[in-house]
């Protein structure tokens, strides 16, 4: 089994500058960062690595977040993997419109960089007894 600083995370995020600081503030605590620009690379991406766990833009051109999320959860070796949409989408009911597209949790963008680390983390922990190795 990996140890929670090993744990590989496929961010799914159209803004480069978004991935960038995203990829910085997780390796810096160690964990593994792929990256996909848009909704059917990282669709591919996720079926490939099989990431502990799926960061998700909501606003990306062609296919969105929502539709995405749809799309991964409807692979049934993907299901078990948590998608957090991490987006500025902060108006009543986009929380909700996550969810139910599929989303396991909700993280509104600007991200705070403090706590972005123990966001993860929760996140993580609660996969932790489903799954052992992935990123492979």
């Amino acid at each position: 089994m990996m140890s929670d600083n090993s744990k590989c995370i496929l961010y799914i995020e159209d803004n480069p500058y978004s991935r960038t600081l995203v990829r910085r503030i997780l390796e810096a605590r160690g964990y593994t960062v792929l990256e996909a620009d848009n909704g059917v690379t990282g669709l591919a991406t996720a079926q490939e690595a099989m990431p502990d766990l799926i960061l998700m833009d909501l606003s990306m051109p062609d296919m969105d977040g929502y539709e995405t999320s749809q799309q991964i959860k409807s692979i049934p070796q993907l299901q078990h993997i948590p998608i957090v949409a991490l987006t500025a989408h902060a108006m009543r009911g986009d929380r909700e419109k996550a969810l139910a597209a599929g989303c396991d949790g909700y993280i509104s963008k600007p991200i705070d960089a403090r706590a972005l680390p123990g966001q993860i983390a929760r996140f993580l922990n609660k996969r932790q007894e489903v799954e052992g190795e992935s990123c492979t």
